[in-house]
C-alpha cells in the first residue's frame, strides 16, 4: 500500500539546508495498522505530507496505493483518506450534509453519497447527532465525524494524524474501538501518528520510530520492547551489604543485563524477566542471601522510546521555530 525509497525533504532556513526527512525507506502492506512515532520535529509530519501529496519530496520516490505521489497526485488523493489534527467539518454545517458534500467532491452521485453517509453515521455511532451543527458536538463526536469524512469515498488507505489529541480518556477509548471496528469491517489500511504511546501499543501491529529525519526502528510493539527495553526486576534486601552480595552471586545468571544498586535495592533490566526471576531467587537462596521483596515490571513503549532517542516522545524536538514556519508555509 505504501512503498518509499530514499524519501528525502530539505528546507532552506536562513540560506542553510535543513534535512527534515533523510533517505527514508518505508513499506506498509495492505490491511496493516501502523503507528508512526517521533518527537516533535523528528520528521513524521513532513513524511505524512509527502505521502499524501501535500509536499513534494526533494529526492527519492514514494508510491501510495500503487501511484507515484509526484506524477499521479490526483490518483493518490482519490484513494486515500486524511484526517488532520484540526476538525474538517464546517462549524455551522450539519454533520450529515458535510458528509454528503464530501462524497460529492469525490464525484460520487448524490444517491451514493447519501447511502454512504448513512452507513458511516450508523457505524460510527453518530445517528443521534448527525443532523446537528458540528459546533454543538462534543470533541469525541467531532473526531468521529472527521473520520467519517475521511472514509466517505471508501479509501484504500487512511492517514490519522494524532486522532486522540484533546480527547478525554473515555472518548479516547471509544475512538480506539471505532478505529478497530473500521479495520475489521472494511479492511482499511491505517497509518496513524500519536503522542500516546499506550495508544500505539494497543492499536498498532507495527510501530515505526523516526528521529532526526531518519527511521530508527520498525517492528512489532512486543519485539521492540524485548529488543530495546527488557523487563525491570526490582529486588529488595534488609541491608546494602546483602544487595552487594546479591549482585556478586547473580553475575552468571544475569549476564548481559543492566544492574544497578540503590542502597538495599537492586534493579536488573533484562529480557525475559519473568523467566529469570525463579533462577535468580534459587541462586540467592543457595548463597544464603535473603530477598525481602521482588517486583517485575514489563517494559512499555515509553521505555523503548527513551532508549532509542534519549528523550520522551512529548519533549520538543530540535527543529527551530523558523523551520517549522517554513514547513507550514510550504504545505499551505
Amino acid at each position: 500500500m505504501i512503498r518509499a525509497r530514499g524519501l528525502t525533504r530539505h528546507f532552506t532556513v536562513k540560506k542553510e539546508k535543513v534535512e527534515a526527512v533523510r533517505d527514508l525507506d518505508l513499506d506498509v502492506r495492505p490491511g496493516e495498522l501502523v503507528a508512526l512515532l517521533g518527537p516533535n520535529g523528528a520528521g513524521k509530519s513532513t513524511t505524512l505530507r509527502m505521502l499524501t501529496t501535500l509536499l513534494p519530496p526533494t529526492s527519492g520516490t514514494a508510491e501510495v496505493a500503487g501511484y507515484d505521489v509526484v506524477a499521479h497526485q490526483r490518483e493518490v488523493r482519490g484513494r486515500i483518506g486524511y484526517i488532520g489534527q484540526g476538525n474538517g467539518a464546517g462549524h455551522n454545517q450539519r454533520g450529515r450534509d458535510e458528509l454528503i458534500n464530501q462524497g460529492r467532491a469525490y464525484r460520487m452521485s448524490a444517491a451514493a453519497a447519501r447511502r454512504k453517509a448513512a452507513e458511516l453515521i450508523a457505524s460510527l455511532d453518530l445517528e443521534s447527532v448527525a443532523d446537528r451543527v458540528t459546533s454543538s458536538l462534543s470533541g469525541g463526536q467531532r473526531r468521529r465525524l472527521d473520520i467519517a469524512m475521511g472514509l466517505i469515498h471508501s479509501p484504500d488507505l487512511l492517514f490519522l494524524d494524532e486522532p486522540s489529541t484533546g480527547l478525554d480518556p473515555q472518548n479516547r477509548a471509544n475512538l480506539q474501538e471505532h478505529i478497530r471496528g473500521l479495520r475489521a469491517e472494511h479492511g482499511t489500511t491505517i497509518v496513524l501518528t500519536t503522542h500516546y504511546l499506550d495508544e500505539a501499543d494497543q492499536l498498532a501491529e507495527r510501530v515505526i520510530v523516526i528521529d532526526h529525519g531518519r527511521l530508527i526502528a520498525d517492528d512489532t510493539p512486543a519485539r521492540l520492547k524485548a529488543d530495546h527495553a527488557g523487563d525491570r526486576i526490582s529486588l529488595s534486601f534488609d541491608h546494602s551489604y546483602d544487595a552487594r552480595r546479591a549482585i556478586a552471586h547473580s553475575a552468571g545468571i544475569t549476564e548481559g543485563a543492566q544492574i544497578e544498586q540503590a542502597g538495599s535495592n537492586v534493579v536488573i533490566k533484562a529480557a525475559g524477566g519473568t523467566r529469570l526471576v525463579p533462577k535468580l531467587l534459587r541462586s540467592l537462596d543457595e548463597a544464603g542471601v535473603t530477598v525481602t521483596g521482588v517486583e517485575v515490571a514489563r517494559p512499555t513503549l515509553d521505555d523503548v522510546f527513551l532508549n532509542l532517542t534519549g528523550r520522551s516522545l512529548r519533549e520538543d524536538g530540535t527543529v527551530p521555530v523558523n523551520l517549522q514556519g517554513s514547513i507550514e508555509s510550504a504545505t499551505a
